[in-house]
């Protein structure tokens, strides 16, 4: 489970204060499906830097199955995998040189690495590419690369910032596949998307996020019902944040 408990995370001071993300909360059930949603700037990677220890929250707490990721944050970073919107890795790294830095910084011995990677590699069909550096390859492929990197530790939780960006129609089709299959055997996956067609398949649970605070959260069947789409009731919030959830 996940507990955000009143997040708040400020960056510089006086004039040039901004607050990115507003004494927010939110609990992400073990085994959920969970999409975070919000404009350009609203603090959904903010909120994920701070799940993730890129950031340390200027106040409140965050709980991954107990454990606070500013006090534990060695064993609450284990339970995490983190696939980002941007691709913050070494350019000269193959695919496989990503995931095996990844699985032994997470203490996997190198057979159990090697099988892991091996897996992976085949699950998104990077076979031909395991040995071409991550500067050389598509976008596609970097997401599927940066995917696999934050899976080989096999986390409990799995964060992911625009999976999709830059991939085609029909790798993202199998992506959404795979990400049901792995959430149906327990992985708890937090999902933020452009994509609300992506969010209205996948997700289960949905929050929207605006000017750093949360402003609209609830299951996906309270989302669409009326039968609207995500997108519309999306719209719909964001033009205007006093529009209750459920009417």
């Amino acid at each position: 489970m996940l507990e955000i408990k009143n997040l708040t995370k400020v960056y510089g001071a006086g004039k040039n204060k901004l607050v990115a993300v507003d004494t927010i909360s939110l609990t992400v059930e073990r085994g959920s499906f969970f999409g975070l949603l919000g404009p350009n700037g609203a603090g959904k990677s903010t909120t994920i830097h701070c799940i993730t220890g890129i950031a340390e929250p200027t106040s409140g707490q965050i709980l991954i199955d107990g454990l606070d990721v500013v006090k534990d944050y060695k064993l609450a970073r284990s339970k995490v995998g983190l696939s980002s919107q941007e691709f913050n890795t070494n350019i000269f790294n193959t695919p496989e040189q990503l995931m095996d830095y990844m699985g032994g910084y997470y203490g996997l011995k190198k057979d159990e690495r090697k099988r892991r990677i091996d897996a992976l590699i085949k699950r998104f069909d990077l076979e031909k590419h395991r040995s071409v550096i991550f500067q050389k390859l598509s976008g596609g492929l970097k997401r599927r690369a940066m995917l696999g990197r934050a899976l080989v530790h096999q986390p409990d939780l799995l964060i992911l910032d625009e999976p999709t960006a830059g991939v085609d129609v029909a790798q993202r089709k199998d992506l959404w596949e795979y990400l049901k299959e792995l959430n149906a055997q327990g992985t708890t996956i937090i999902l933020t998307s452009h994509y609300l067609e992506e969010i209205e398949y996948l997700c289960n649970e949905i929050a929207i996020i605006n000017h750093g605070r949360i402003v609209a959260e609830g299951t996906k069947a309270e989302f669409i019902q009326g039968g609207k789409s995500v997108e519309e009731r999306y719209l719909e919030i964001i033009s205007n944040e006093n529009i209750p959830l459920t009417q």
